[in-house]
């Protein structure tokens, strides 16, 4: 299976391969599991995995192959999978782990983040970072729906569409959540350095 690059992504022709996987090839289901391993550890580091993130994307992608029945032909795999993730972390995390995304979560983000090209002005790019650990510490003050759907909007750089099917909800609630999100995260950072937080961690297309 020819495989291309989109960015800091692999690109594959997902109907495809899930078309092997469900034929009797279950070995091309890894195709799958490397195009889409960074932005589910991603994922999972951003909902408060912390050193527990790998483990849940790897029962994630095992969940999702033996589900792959129930996928819908024509859907698109990513979304699709980052809800499993969603929900194999929710499942897992306790409280306690959760309250570790403070300590933990500004390192595991920062991390999981595409590198700041070393060609970048050092105090730009200090700038970034501090804006990052600022919006870290902020996010976890936010409820569970509001920093999923800040999560995947932005910081995965997900649509609109594709937020709504990875949290099952409809349009309208990614939209008003969001809006709701934003105006909460208004509140715990300084001046205008909300949206542009998290505009920085994703290109908020849609």
């Amino acid at each position: 299976m020819k495989t291309t690059r989109e960015g800091d992504r692999i690109a594959v022709d997902e109907g495809a391969v899930i078309a092997r996987v469900r034929s009797g090839e279950p070995e091309a289901y890894a195709e799958l599991v490397r195009a889409h391993t960074p932005i589910a550890m991603r994922a999972a580091l951003a909902l408060g995995a912390g050193a527990d993130a790998e483990d849940m994307v790897q029962q994630a992608f095992l969940k999702a192959f033996y589900s792959l029945g129930q996928f819908r032909d024509g859907s698109a795999f990513r979304p699709w999978l980052l809800s499993i993730v969603a929900n194999e972390t929710r499942n897992t995390v306790r409280s306690a782990a959760r309250r570790r995304l403070v300590a933990d979560g500004e390192s595991a983000l920062m991390e999981a983040q595409p590198p700041i090209p070393e060609s970048s002005d050092p105090a730009i790019a200090a700038l970034a970072i501090e804006r990052k650990k600022a919006l870290v510490k902020a996010m976890e003050q936010l409820s569970d729906d509001h920093r999923m759907v800040v999560t995947y909007r932005y910081l995965l750089e997900m649509d609109e569409g594709e937020t709504a099917q990875a949290l099952g909800w409809p349009k309208g609630t990614v939209k008003s959540r969001l809006n709701r999100a934003l105006r909460k995260l208004g509140s715990l950072l300084p001046p205008g350095l909300a949206e542009r937080c998290v505009r920085e961690g994703g290109d908020g297309r849609g």
